[in-house]
């Protein structure tokens, strides 16, 4: 009888706990230079299919606790997951979603932001940013580590894209990651970007881009991205960008900014809010295969008859 009791309890706290440390943060309004200053993550992976553990419309709220502004959805060779999300963040007043795509192949990878369809993985790279652009949007090489280095150079490719990751998570745990990523962007004139590439651990939004915009909208973010009007800071304290945007995002206390999030292990509440999410699920799965095993006693004759039940 006890435990009937204090397993729902514990759901119950930890469902309450959790909501509470779910609470989104705040996002403030930044400005410098005549530009808003919108914080970005532009790789994220959603579940349903593309190797995510949250669904599309969780990235969503996960950015808002995050303190983002705006994000990217890029499932593997898909947009539907991403169309989902556009969608619920209109809903709920959220951060702007912008529907994206990792195109992957056997031989590179591909984000592509601000699309509406999806981009066939089967296109030769050169093919794939022209589609990109033919539909409006941007294209960014994600985590071009040193072997994607050959295949964007020899197609001619490095001229065509809009960005290059220069921040993503590999480059704490990667030796010599960061300086790959740092080699392949000084061979092309595209805006640094700052991603998670998230899929499942780390937190959102880890390594963001500082996109300056002129307005906040989704055609404000992507002629923005086109401009190359960016800011990401790297591993110990490098900053990537043009100086005169490097020296506003300084005076504006964006690197403070940066820093707040850019911890592997997330805050106090990221923990909470994962531990009481465990809890709360272990609790209900608890709470179900206890019932069921007692029903099945029951109908074993070895429990309690099961009350009579009348029409």
């Amino acid at each position: 009888m006890i435990r009937q009791i204090w397993i729902p309890i514990v759901a119950l706290v930890s469902i309450s706990v959790g909501t509470f440390a779910d609470q989104p943060a705040e996002r403030p309004l930044i400005s410098a230079g005549g530009y808003r200053v919108l914080s970005g993550d532009f790789h994220l992976h959603p579940a349903l299919g593309s190797g995510g553990t949250l669904t599309p419309w969780g990235l969503v709220t996960e950015a808002q606790r995050q303190g983002l502004d705006v994000i990217a959805i890029t499932g593997h060779n898909t947009t539907w997951d991403a169309h989902l999300a556009h969608g619920f963040a209109r809903l709920v007043d959220g951060p702007i979603v912008l529907v994206g795509e990792e195109v992957t192949s056997r031989t590179q990878d591909l984000v592509a932001v601000g699309i509406q369809s999806t981009i066939s993985p089967s296109l030769p790279l050169r093919d794939q940013i022209d589609e990109v652009h033919r539909q409006g949007g941007v294209a960014i090489a994600p985590h071009p580590i040193e072997r994607f280095h050959q295949v964007y150079g020899s197609t001619g490719a490095m001229t065509l894209l809009d960005g290059t990751e220069v921040c993503h998570p590999l480059i704490y745990g990667l030796a010599g990651g960061a300086g790959e990523l740092a080699a392949f962007a000084a061979r092309t004139p595209a805006a640094p970007i700052g991603s998670s590439d998230f899929h499942s651990s780390g937190r959102v939004g880890r390594c963001r881009t500082f996109v300056f915009v002129e307005e906040p909208t989704e055609g404000g973010v992507l002629a923005a991205l086109r401009a190359h009007r960016t800011v990401v800071y790297g591993l110990d304290g490098r900053v990537f960008g043009d100086p005169a945007l490097v020296q506003l995002a300084e005076a504006a206390g964006l690197r403070a900014l940066d820093d707040r999030y850019s911890g592997e292990r997330g805050s106090a509440l990221d923990w909470i809010s994962r531990v009481t999410a465990i809890a709360a699920l272990l609790g209900i799965a608890f709470v179900t295969t206890s019932r069921a095993s007692r029903r099945a006693a029951e109908r074993r004759g070895y429990g309690p008859p099961a009350p009579a039940r009348f029409p």
